[in-house]
């Protein structure tokens, strides 16, 4: 108990469970009274923090030093020790920056979508065809309608080329607002970041480490490589295209989506978001039963991962 308000707690404490008085208290804990009973009367300076937060948005790199100049230049009288701590209880500290350039984006949060196109996530998953060769794959979702919008699979994908398959998207379902990926080379490339410019699209970049900020398209890799990957046995680059995209529109027309009322995001797509009447949804689900395709593999008990339960073409 070395602070002021460590020495309030214990003699609240001492009177609440022990039932002695605030005098006795604070002889045995030795506090002074004066210093228990004292109460505070600072403000809450909700003004100087809100101005803080958006000087602290335009000025990224800016420390509470310099925000603490501009302040001043307002007419803002505050002393630097205060702003000091108000600048960290808002937690506007900037992080020291160490090793390769990185994209930056923003520091607000990004707001759930209300509409197809209005954000897409994209996010790359790693596997291997039967000869041990590596290939990547590139995965773009839909974060409202829960769309898969492009499956993209070879053993090298550039910045330019996840550009040109954007494009490509594009061209056949219109722009999206923004765009939300993590901080890989290929996403943050000169190539991926002049295309956002010419396109005129919002790129937001996740925190580093933070792959929750990304989740749609987390959950969509977990369902692509449990349903997929991990059932399948890749012989060739092609064959992995090719049930690439039977999966693909499988995904999208059938399979139902616990996010969407069970609907497949292609149909929910269509029919919108409650938009639709009782008997559109129902006629929309007749649609999606009874048309699931065969399993990619045969049923194990011993689990999914032996040799046995993959998937061989032919």
């Amino acid at each position: 108990m070395v602070t002021p308000a460590a020495r309030r707690e214990a003699v609240a404490h001492l009177g609440s469970v022990f039932e002695v008085s605030e005098r006795r208290a604070c002889t045995v804990l030795g506090a002074d009274r004066s210093s228990v009973r004292y109460r505070g009367t600072r403000g809450d300076d909700a003004a100087i923090r809100a101005r803080l937060r958006e000087l602290a948005a335009e000025r990224r790199r800016f420390g509470y030093r310099r925000l603490h100049v501009l302040l001043g230049r307002e007419g803002v009288v505050v002393n630097h020790k205060k702003l000091r701590r108000l600048y960290r209880e808002e937690r506007l500290q900037v992080r020291r920056r160490g090793g390769r350039k990185r994209a930056l984006g923003t520091r607000r949060p990004m707001a759930l979508p209300q509409g197809p196109n209005q954000r897409w996530s994209l996010d790359f998953v790693s596997d291997a065809l039967a000869c041990g060769r590596r290939f990547r794959i590139l995965a773009v979702v839909d974060d409202f309608t829960r769309e898969c919008l492009a499956l993209v699979a070879d053993t090298s994908l550039s910045g330019r080329r996840v550009a040109r398959e954007l494009d490509a998207v594009i061209a056949r379902r219109g722009r999206p607002c923004a765009c939300v990926s993590d901080n890989g080379t290929e996403l943050t490339s000169m190539a991926i970041l002049g295309w956002s410019e010419a396109a005129k699209v919002e790129w937001h970049y996740i925190a580093p480490g933070k792959p929750t900020q990304n989740a749609f398209i987390e959950s969509f890799n977990g369902r692509l490589r449990d349903e997929l990957l991990n059932e399948t046995l890749f012989v060739s680059l092609d064959h992995a295209r090719d049930e690439l995209a039977r999966w693909q529109e499988d995904y999208n027309m059938v399979r139902p989506h616990s996010a969407t009322g069970n609907l497949a995001p292609a149909v929910y797509a269509r029919i919108g978001n409650g938009g639709a009447s009782v008997m559109q949804r129902d006629r929309a689900l007749e649609l999606c039963e009874g048309s699931a395709p065969g399993p990619v593999a045969s049923p194990s008990l011993t689990g999914s991962n032996q040799p046995g339960t993959l998937h061989m073409p032919g």
